[in-house]
């Protein structure tokens, strides 16, 4: 009843957005005003959050004292991962025509006065928005707007995003010129825009304009800190910088002049479709060393195969041997894996909780899979904003009912009977836990008066979406599953279990599932690396393809490693398998949050407490989440392996 509805609000929003988004997707054609009615004059800059490597706390862009914009004018609709990733996109007052030059115009003038209370605090805040290096993150034609600058190799450098301002002090000095003075702090007040434009022939766009229209290509800044309180003067022989203010006398007053200038070039060498790439070719640690991961993967690949040859070889020849005895007396000499043919389907300890895990695993697995698909197909691209998050949670929700069924299908092969609880427990406990640490992560960014707070309303809205789709998918997907039979094992269970011999140390279960995580965690640590630099460094990630790649081989290596270490297991007769493939896999998660915590303490310039506990609690989530994937690809794979073998042999 409510999934229906839930849909056609969802598709309502997403048509709400596409006058914004589309644009990234399909061009934009610009012409000069007056020129042509099938084209747009006025080009609208849009400001985003402003954030810092320093802080995980982003703020808004109305939070700082700048320049507001008209309040009749509309901000554009985000979609739901927009607003989870706490961007916040508002118009700015900043007025653009294209093909229109603009030198030296002024936006607003904001005055403090020391009679004014709150002045000493507005200009606290800039001065603390400098020292952390917040950025502003401009966007134009859903394209960012980057400063750029040469590399000692005279290679551009291209970054999205300009800083609010500079500052020398305690031996530190951000400037890109000397400042007048030290320990002193300096706004950025006036912007240098630069706009390259494509310029079309009527036969390509279909429009009536020739040499004054085009498609906007990049945008680029340059942001400068000048003193207008003499007279408005933006030429380059103003080198005066505007001094940010410490602390305002009671009659003291001061301002600042915002400024800007505009500039559009043409360059028809660059199309309209490669206009990203000098973003993405030169983002920070984007210049992947191929050679480097490629190796990595060449490793991973040989080590996958020669697991997967010793197990076939050493496979075949124990079925071979087993299935070759004749005489009683032969039989008698059975050893390794087969002596445990009567204990190794005996339900385990914890059997509810062990099937809520894999069902939950297996809601995480399809919703990567499918995520990653969308992704190498170009619908999640940067251009579309906020798209792949907002895939991956629509997703999560959607595949509720293969949690439900496999959870039902795996807890009655146990031999449960408890199936209002397995199915509560796998609608409610990975959900929960994921929403509760979100939740708690949320109260500390209200607190903070974050830009990255999640509405009240959105909430409630994600709220529902669990409730009143997720949940009851996960119902219909349990019935299912609960109605059909049992699993049916090759082998009887018997009775009364078998002793376990003593284990060396190889093969007791904590070094086992110590050892069992390295493979898999070798095979993605590269490409962690460039994850979490798009996640705190603002750096944009778009290798989906070859991350694609690197899911297929974790798949691989997870079931391969686990099933390697099962079988030695066995051959020690020990025949507690159930838990451990989970854990032997599902380990991989604590060295993802190992790496986490080093690159916590070695790339991140973090030290306030609040943005630490953020950090970290994000990190917590997607380790759990890490978890239930890898944790459910070593089962399943050790599952079906050991069905297999026991399945082809002679047990009497």
């Amino acid at each position: 009843m409510y999934l229906p509805l839930l849909c056609l609000l969802f598709l309502w929003h997403e048509t709400r957005v596409e006058a914004f988004y589309l644009p990234g997707l399909a061009p934009v054609n610009y012409c000069r005003k007056g020129e042509s009615d099938t084209c747009k004059s006025e080009v609208l800059l849009y400001v985003n959050r402003l954030n810092t490597e320093e802080s995980v706390i982003p703020y808004e862009y109305n939070h700082f004292d700048f320049c507001q914009p008209d309040e009749n004018q509309p901000s554009p609709v985000e979609n739901l991962g927009q607003v989870v990733f706490g961007e916040r996109i508002r118009p700015s007052p900043y007025i653009l025509e294209f093909m229109k030059n603009i030198t030296c115009k002024e936006v607003c003038t904001r005055k403090y006065s020391g009679s004014d209370p709150s002045a000493n605090r507005r200009l606290s805040i800039l001065r603390k928005g400098i020292s952390l290096n917040y950025q502003h993150h401009w966007i134009v034609d859903n394209m960012p707007v980057t400063s750029c600058y040469e590399t000692e190799d005279q290679k551009q450098f291209c970054t999205t995003g300009f800083q609010m301002g500079c500052f020398a002090k305690d031996g530190r000095d951000t400037c890109l010129r000397t400042p007048d003075k030290q320990d002193a702090y300096y706004i950025y007040n006036h912007v240098d825009l630069t706009i390259t434009y494509h310029s079309g022939e009527q036969e390509e766009w279909g429009n009536k304009f020739k040499s004054n229209g085009g498609r906007i290509i990049s945008v680029k800044v340059v942001p400068r800190s000048i003193d207008h309180r003499d007279k408005i003067d933006c030429s380059k022989q103003n080198t005066k910088l505007l001094e940010l203010k410490t602390s305002l006398k009671p009659k003291e007053e001061y301002q600042i002049t915002y400024t800007y200038s505009v500039t559009f070039i043409q360059n028809n060498a660059v199309k309209w479709s490669s206009r990203w790439d000098y973003i993405l070719e030169s983002m920070p640690h984007t210049n992947i060393q191929w050679f480097s991961i490629l190796n990595s993967l060449v490793i991973v690949l040989f080590l996958s195969g020669m697991v997967a040859m010793i197990m076939l070889r050493t496979l075949h020849k124990d079925i071979a041997r087993y299935n070759q005895i004749d005489s009683g007396e032969d039989a008698q000499e059975e050893f390794g894996w087969k002596l445990v043919h009567g204990d190794v389907f005996r339900p385990p300890r914890k059997g509810m909780f062990l099937s809520v895990l894999l069902g939950s695993g297996v809601q995480v697995f399809f919703m990567t899979l499918v995520t990653l698909a969308f992704a190498c197909l170009g619908f999640l691209s940067p251009a579309n904003r906020g798209a792949l998050m907002t895939c991956a949670m629509v997703l999560y929700v959607l595949l509720g009912s293969p949690a439900g069924y496999v959870s039902a299908r795996i807890y009655k092969s146990f031999g449960g009977e408890k199936w209002k609880s397995n199915v509560l427990l796998t609608s409610m406990l990975a959900p929960g836990i994921v929403f509760g640490l979100f939740f708690v992560m949320n109260l500390v960014l209200w607190s903070k008066g974050s830009s990255a707070a999640v509405p009240f309303s959105t909430l409630v809205g994600l709220l529902a979406l669990w409730l009143l789709v997720s949940v009851p998918l996960t119902f219909v997907g349990a019935f299912f599953g609960f109605r059909k039979r049992a699993l049916e094992h090759p082998v009887r269970t018997n009775q009364i279990p078998r002793l376990i011999p003593e284990q060396s140390i190889y093969t007791q279960p904590i070094p086992g599932i110590v050892m069992g995580g390295v493979l898999p965690f070798g095979c993605i640590f590269i490409q962690l690396f460039f994850i979490l630099n798009s996640i705190w460094s603002s750096q944009m990630y778009y290798m989906f393809g070859f991350l694609f790649l690197v899911f297929i081989i974790l798949v691989i290596t997870c079931a391969e490693t686990t099933i390697l270490l099962c079988y030695f297991h066995l051959c020690a007769e020990d025949y507690h398998w159930w838990w451990r493939s989970y854990l032997t896999s599902g380990f991989t998660a604590v060295y993802l949050f190992l790496y986490c915590c080093h690159y916590f303490f070695t790339k991140l310039q973090i030290e306030d407490t609040a943005s630490a506990f953020l950090y970290f609690g994000y990190t917590l989530i997607m380790v759990f989440l890490f978890n239930l994937l890898t944790g459910s690809i070593g089962f399943f794979a050790c599952f079906w392996f050991i069905r297999k073998i026991y399945s082809v042999v002679k047990v009497d």
